[in-house]
């Protein structure tokens, strides 16, 4: 394609999964009407993130692929004549669960899915108490708007992700994501922390002379235990073109939509000034596959 019109949604959630994603339902149609192609929504996107606690009852919300999920969001795809990305808390079997990006093609069929890779631990993000690390490793997902690199929130920060994905043909990289401040923070830690997360995807933008498109939600959940103070999810979704410019991003503190024109075509021409694939020294990077190197 020579250029792509990318319709992102960062959302503020409530504990209403319906309503939730009835709204997502609205704001996808009318991204399509103003010409997005392809839409891509948050981490998680159904639900408050449950991960503040670890909680049996919470499998609950987790659900198969298909089910009557998948297919709201079949028909939402096929309804709006978009492909769309959406994120999933996957039931694949009693006590085997996912964190899995379902992507639709424009005629509602499911195009694949990405299960995260890289899972978190972390106070108010206790993630491995309830999904199972990905098995399908790092693959593109061919579509009718190009392969698309699909990732998923903690994978945003290991280049090695984004590489792979680039080495195999993805056209773009995209993360849906959940991440935010906790409130014991300081201003300064905080603009820190968020310009890290920023800073390290539009470097993989630059590495790999690809669009990086984030979507992250926004707004506060409370912590349901009272242990911490809750998450102020960030928001702060952006699109990045492939030297790491800044196409669009989103504010911190509310919802927000909005359609963003890649030109996909400019690729080609960035790849063409700074050949790193071409240049890698993949002779001498047999390390990356250990954990670490201490001899």
């Amino acid at each position: 394609m020579q250029s792509m019109k990318v319709g992102i949604i960062q959302q503020h959630n409530t504990p209403d999964i319906p309503d939730n994603r009835r709204r997502l339902g609205e704001k996808i149609k009318a991204l399509a009407c103003e010409g997005a192609q392809l839409v891509v929504l948050q981490e998680l996107h159904d639900s408050l993130y449950f991960c503040q606690v670890e909680s049996v009852d919470n499998f609950d919300i987790a659900v198969p692929i298909p089910s009557d999920t998948t297919e709201f969001y079949s028909r939402t795809a096929r309804e709006s004549g978009i492909v769309l990305v959406t994120s999933i808390f996957e039931r694949r079997a009693a006590g085997l669960y996912h964190n899995t990006a379902v992507i639709f093609e424009k005629d509602g069929s499911i195009a694949g899915k990405y299960r995260k890779m890289h899972i978190p631990d972390d106070p108010a993000y206790y993630e491995k108490f309830y999904f199972t690390p990905g098995d399908m490793g790092f693959e593109p997902i061919s579509t009718s708007v190009g392969r698309l690199g699909v990732l998923v929130c903690w994978d945003q920060w290991y280049p090695e992700a984004a590489r792979l994905m680039a080495m195999r043909g993805a056209e773009m990289l995209i993360y849906p994501t959940a991440i935010g401040w906790e409130s014991s923070d300081t201003d300064d830690e905080k603009m820190r922390q968020r310009e890290a997360w920023i800073t390290v995807q539009r470097g993989h933008a630059v590495a790999n002379g690809l669009p990086v498109v984030t979507v992250n939600r926004v707004g506060f959940e409370p912590d349901p235990s009272g242990v911490t103070g809750g998450i102020s999810f960030w928001g702060s979704s952006f699109v990045a073109g492939p030297q790491g410019e800044f196409l669009y991003q989103a504010p911190d503190n509310t919802e927000a939509v909005a359609v963003v024109d890649i030109d996909m075509k400019r690729c080609e021409q960035v790849r063409r000034w700074w050949p790193f694939l071409r240049d890698r020294r993949i002779d001498s990077f047999s390390g990356l596959t250990r954990r670490y190197l201490d001899d």
